[in-house]
């Protein structure tokens, strides 16, 4: 186990699901490790116990920046991460289910176990100008962000997952 089992990775583009992320390696405390997507290497998921992913939904997939770390690092980790425990968080305008549809079949292929519920945060941004302007989290969300990742890394530190 690493001295931060719960490795929260994030990419984000009006910052929805940074501030998603941020609450939740807040809540993971010291137990958490917040990386950018793409900044992840193989050894970063390798030496992780559990896994939060939180990105936007992009085009009705998730965000090129966060398919890039799962390209990148499939292969390297392919056998050595099985049974581990992971979550998401997508930030999407609309629905949201074809990026967490594409991140759990990813999981599906490492062997992962999911451990909480899929969580879709929908902002309702459908014309152009809500789409690209900056988010800002409402506390009620950043609170549950913040509750996931202390559970997340309390599940973790327990051996529950």
């Amino acid at each position: 186990m690493s001295d931060a089992p719960l490795l929260i990775v994030w990419h984000s583009r009006t910052g929805t699901a940074e501030q998603l992320s941020s609450a939740a390696a807040r809540g993971a405390g010291k137990a958490g490790r917040l990386l950018r997507a793409c900044d992840v290497e193989p050894e970063d998921l390798r030496s992780a116990s559990g896994f939060l992913f939180c990105c936007p939904e992009n085009l009705a997939a998730m965000s090129g920046e966060m398919k890039e770390m799962f390209d990148r690092c499939y292969y390297p980790v392919l056998g050595r991460i099985e049974g581990r425990p992971y979550a998401t968080i997508i930030a999407a305008g609309s629905d949201g289910e074809g990026a967490q549809r594409q991140i759990d079949r990813i999981a599906t292929g490492w062997r992962l176990k999911r451990v909480a519920d899929p969580w879709i945060v929908n902002t309702a941004a459908q014309e152009a100008e809500e789409i690209l302007a900056p988010k800002t989290v409402g506390e009620e969300k950043l609170r549950k962000a913040c509750e996931m990742g202390q559970g997340l890394a309390e599940g973790l530190s327990q051996g529950i997952f």
